[in-house]
């Protein structure tokens, strides 16, 4: 299975942009899923394939009602639409109090993601945007379902602390307590850090070093620019070749060393989807 659950801890660390960043270049095919329980970005920032906007009512939206009565993972292909440049995305809710139809079915939405990669027909990984989590969050409920948790956090010191105590929080909601660096547990939970490339080695070790003291058994799995300009170009609003940015060619290191180091426990090799750079 390859579900890889992204989410926040507080603020505006860039989820959005980091799940599609990361599925423009993941190696395999792969379908992002805005999950966030307050609703998505994706229709109001990024265009359709047929140069239109997206359709707000397909997506999790439509996907409510079917997943009440059951969920077959390839059901989830009748309720998603391409972007622009070829990536499938199911599309978020419009509205928080949208989220009151989805109340049960979190479980059952994961188990969908994590089984597409199985799926006879047309398999896929999940890269799901979770937005912003909390100990009362329903998405959280997908987690254990997932092969990889990955909390997204800025490089200031109150986000780097946020995202240290949220670590140790799931690690206490899925593995039971905290965990020492050397365990292994699943869900993985690591940590993707949006900081200034310069500066970024020095900090992964800072990070890591308050990780382990404080017993998550999360870590720093990957850094991604802090690009604006490449960010703009990834939602399509501002021109210029994507694949040079410093935000793709950062996603794409991410992308190989996730695999490198955990590609071999997911399932088998899946079809390639287009991406940035491809």
């Amino acid at each position: 299975m390859a579900l890889i659950a992204l989410a926040a801890d507080k603020g505006s660390p860039g989820v959005t942009t980091a799940s599609v960043a990361l599925a423009a270049v993941w190696p395999r095919r792969v379908l992002v899923a805005e999950t966030d329980p307050a609703g998505g970005d994706l229709v109001y920032r990024s265009a359709a394939a047929h140069g239109g906007p997206l359709n707000p009512n397909t997506g999790m939206l439509s996907i409510a009602a079917t997943a009440r009565r059951g969920l077959v993972p390839d059901q989830l292909w009748d309720h998603t639409q391409p972007l622009s440049g070829g990536l499938d995305v199911l599309v978020g809710l419009g509205i928080s109090e949208q989220a009151a139809g989805l109340a049960g079915i979190w479980p059952t939405l994961g188990r969908a993601f994590a089984q597409l990669a199985d799926s006879p027909h047309a398999p896929a990984d999940v890269i799901a945007d979770c937005g912003r989590i909390s100990g009362d969050s329903p998405v959280v409920e997908m987690f254990p379902q997932a092969a990889l948790v990955l909390l997204v956090a800025r490089a200031e010191p109150e986000s780097l602390a946020r995202v240290r105590d949220r670590a140790a929080a799931l690690a206490a909601k899925l593995h039971g307590g905290p965990r020492g660096a050397a365990a292994l547990a699943t869900p993985l939970i690591g940590v993707i850090l949006v900081a200034d490339p310069a500066n970024s080695a020095k900090l992964v070790h800072q990070v890591d070093d308050m990780l382990m003291a404080a017993q998550t058994g999360a870590r720093v799995v990957g850094t991604l620019a802090d690009d604006p300009a490449g960010a703009e170009q990834l939602a399509g609003r501002r021109r210029g070749r994507l694949d040079k940015s410093m935000l793709i060619r950062s996603a794409r290191k991410v992308t190989v060393d996730l695999y490198q180091s955990y590609g071999a426990a997911w399932s088998g090799p899946v079809a390639g989807t287009a991406g940035a750079g491809r």
